[in-house]
């Protein structure tokens, strides 16, 4: 069957235009992947990375509790929040309101969404579907991509509990409404400590920016296939996420690698430095937390947004269900002043939130590079 997506277009078509998928193209017999999908060597991603240091691993492998929030344990967790998005943007938490039962729900039924005939999900195609906010579609920007990801995904963005019930798809659509309600609360709670550490805001007005700052919701089902070459693929590719904080439900199997920033996640390699990559490993009931670029920009570089990818796997498929917290594209953002004034400088300018998130959309994944549209050049 490979020899049937010899042509570029025809395989673009097949893929993206036509709606079946990278699923499609590995339920049509693949044994190796189409060359549209082979990632420069610089991109892909080794099957053994090498271990990093011992205080970032211990970090990223124990949990926060976020209950202990609500307890004489408030200011120890509140720190350990802080500094790991002061560092490397990236932690995991535990009992922090969403039933395991649920997120055990919304992952089977990810799977039984993306096991259905092409036909079924491509009516959520953008040109098609029957709400704007619900988008089904491949890779990242497929028209503009030099190598494609293998990764197939349905976006929701969130208006009202009755057009989430209306347009979702049916598979998940209440499991995924609520994760996105429980899950939100955690973020707000999240939000609340790491403004509240900046000590330069009164606590009703870290209510009011909390709220701006999560006005927008969207949750993404992430759909990888088993790939018959991994090591020349890649799932997702480098980048930072674009909004305020990410919630993330990942599976037991894993592939999401988080770059370190810090000096001491940097190794020796023909006498440079190179960044290293470490891999956040799978903690059943757990949920990642990772720092968006929109709140980059609004602690004037303070926190740090986190440049990740994911790796593909010839074992089986995987899922992972990502919550997307930003402003409303009609929000300005910028630096608090309250900071800039601390500061003595503004790292970043005032814009639009809308425009900086046409800016992202509108261009390929390549690490960190959006948010040059929104930094000052001194």
């Amino acid at each position: 069957m490979a020899s049937c997506f010899e042509q570029e277009d025809s395989l673009f078509n097949f893929v993206v235009r036509d709606g079946n998928g990278v699923k499609g193209l590995v339920d049509s017999g693949l044994s190796k992947v189409p060359d549209q999908y082979i990632q420069p060597p610089n991109e892909r991603i080794p099957e053994k990375i090498s271990n990093s240091p011992s205080i970032i691993d211990q970090q990223l492998h124990t949990p926060i509790d976020i209950s202990l929030l609500d307890g004489p344990s408030h200011d120890q967790v509140a720190e350990a929040i802080v500094k790991a998005a002061e560092s490397f943007g990236f932690f995991q938490v535990v009992n922090h309101g969403v039933p395991v039962e649920l997120l055990e729900s919304l992952k089977e039924s990810a799977h039984r969404f993306f096991e259905q005939p092409p036909e079924k999900k491509a009516v959520y195609r953008k040109e098609v579907s029957p709400s704007p906010f619900v988008k089904y579609g491949t890779s990242f920007v497929p028209d503009k991509e030099k190598a494609l990801e293998w990764k197939d995904f349905v976006s929701m963005t969130y208006t009202t509990d009755g057009d989430a019930l209306n347009y979702w798809p049916n598979h998940f659509k209440e499991v995924a409404l609520e994760y996105l309600k429980t899950a939100s609360e955690m973020v707000k709670k999240i939000l609340e400590v790491l403004i509240g550490a900046f000590g330069v805001i009164s606590d009703e007005s870290i209510v009011d920016l909390v709220n701006a700052l999560t006005g927008s919701k969207m949750v993404n089902i992430n759909f990888y296939p088993t790939c018959p070459n991994p090591d020349l693929t890649i799932g997702v590719g480098r980048h930072s996420d674009v909004g305020t904080l990410t919630v993330l439900l990942q599976d037991g199997i894993g592939g999401l690698y988080v770059k370190l920033e810090e000096e001491s996640g940097k190794q020796k390699k023909g006498g440079a430095e190179e960044p290293q990559w470490m891999e956040i490993p799978p903690i059943t009931g757990a949920l990642v937390v990772n720092v968006g670029d929109i709140l980059q920009i609004i602690s004037n570089g303070r926190y740090k947004s986190a440049e990740h990818r994911v790796r593909t796997t010839s074992r089986q498929s995987r899922v992972s269900i990502p919550l997307f917290t930003s402003p409303l594209p009609t929000q300005k953002i910028g630096p608090l002043p309250q900071l800039v004034d601390t500061d003595g400088i503004a790292h970043y300018r005032d814009l639009v939130c809308g425009d900086y998130l046409n800016n992202f959309f509108g261009n390929v994944h390549e690490g960190k590079k959006s948010l040059d549209f929104a930094k000052i050049t001194y």
